[in-house]
C-alpha cells in the first residue's frame, strides 16, 4: 500500500508511540513526582523526568509494534497501524525507537539521576521485550505478570525527584497492577474473536468470556481494598479515601453488570470505565495531597 510520507509521516511516527497510552503513563509518573514532595517539585527534575519517562514509553510501543507487526495485519483493531498499513518500513521504525530510546536514556542519566535510568530502562525492556515477545504468547496471565512494566511510571516519577524507591510509591504501583488485569481483559471479551485469530492466548480465549467476567468482578473488588492503603498508611487523607471508594464501587458496579450481560457493549464500557477510573483516582491523589499540605 502506497502512502504520501512527506504528508501524514508525522502522524504516523506519533502513532508508533501510541499517544493515549503514554498519556496515561507520563500523567501517572507526574502524580508520582508531585507526590513525592510536600510542595513542589524542582521544575528542572519535573521537565526533565516527564521528557526522559515519556520518550522512553514512547520507545517502547514502537517497539511494540514492530514486535506484533504480523498479528497486526490480521486484526481488525490494528491492521491500519503505520506497519501493517505500509505507512512506514520496518527498518524506519525500528531507528526511530532505538533513537528516542537513547534519547530518552541520555536525558535520564544527564539530568535527573542513574536510578531512574536503571529503572526506566528495565520497564522499557519489561514491555518492549518480556511481555511482547515472550509473555503475551506464553500464558492467559500475561498481561497480569506484564503488567509490572506498565506499573512502574509512578514509581519512576517518585524516583526522579528523591533518588530512592519510596514505599508510598510503591504503593501507586500496587494500584495499577491490581488495576491493569480487569482493565484489560475487558477490551480482550470484546475483542476476543481478533485475538484467538493471531492465537494469542488471552484470558477469554483460553478460559471463557464466563471465567474472564468472574475474574474481572474478583479484581475490582481487590482494587477497591488496595486504593484504601494510601488512607491506611497515612499517605493520603479524606478526599483521597472518598474518591477512592466511590469510583471502586463504581467499578465493581460496571463488572458486576458485565458478569450479567454477556456482550461485548458491556465489556467495552467496563474498558472506558476502567481509564476514567485512574485518572480520576490520581487525579485525587494530587488534590488530596495539596490539601493535606495547605493544612499542615
Amino acid at each position: 500500500m502506497t502512502h504520501n510520507t512527506s504528508t501524514f509521516s508525522w502522524k504516523d511516527y506519533l502513532e508508533l508511540c501510541k499517544p493515549r497510552v503514554v498519556t496515561l503513563i507520563v500523567f501517572t509518573a507526574i502524580v508520582g513526582m508531585l507526590l513525592a514532595v510536600p510542595c513542589l517539585p524542582p521544575l528542572d527534575k519535573l521537565f526533565w523526568g516527564t521528557l526522559g519517562i515519556g520518550l522512553a514509553a514512547s520507545s517502547a510501543a514502537a517497539i511494540n509494534h514492530y514486535i506484533d507487526q504480523t498479528a497486526d495485519a490480521e486484526m481488525r483493531r490494528t491492521r491500519n497501524r503505520p506497519l501493517p498499513s505500509g505507512h512506514l518500513s520496518a527498518k524506519n521504525v525500528l531507528l526511530f525507537a532505538g533513537v528516542i530510546g537513547v534519547l530518552a536514556m541520555l536525558i535520564l542519566v544527564v539530568f535527573v539521576n542513574p536510578l531512574t535510568a536503571g529503572l526506566t530502562f528495565l520497564s522499557l525492556i519489561g514491555y518492549a521485550i518480556i511481555y511482547t515477545v515472550y509473555l503475551k504468547h506464553a500464558t492467559p496471565q500475561n498481561i497480569v505478570i506484564g503488567g509490572a512494566a506498565g506499573a512502574a511510571p509512578p514509581v519512576l516519577g517518585w524516583c526522579a525527584i528523591t533518588d530512592n524507591v519510596d514505599p508510598h510509591s510503591l504503593l501507586l504501583f500496587l494500584i495499577i497492577f491490581v488495576w491493569t488485569p480487569p482493565h484489560f481483559w475487558a477490551l480482550a471479551i470484546a475483542r476476543r474473536d481478533e485475538y484467538a485469530k493471531v492465537e494469542i492466548p488471552m484470558l477469554p480465549v483460553t478460559h471463557g468470556i464466563e471465567f474472564t467476567r468472574l475474574q474481572i468482578l474478583l479484581y475490582t473488588i481487590l482494587l477497591l481494598i488496595v486504593t484504601l492503603l494510601p488512607y491506611l498508611t497515612g499517605m493520603s487523607g479524606l478526599i483521597y479515601l472518598m474518591t477512592a471508594v466511590i469510583l471502586g464501587l463504581g467499578f465493581i458496579y460496571s463488572a458486576l453488570l458485565m458478569y450479567r450481560h454477556n456482550d461485548n457493549r458491556a465489556a467495552m464500557k467496563t474498558f472506558f470505565f476502567s481509564l476514567w477510573y485512574l485518572t480520576i483516582l490520581f487525579a485525587a491523589l494530587l488534590i488530596d495531597h495539596y490539601f493535606l499540605y495547605r493544612l499542615s
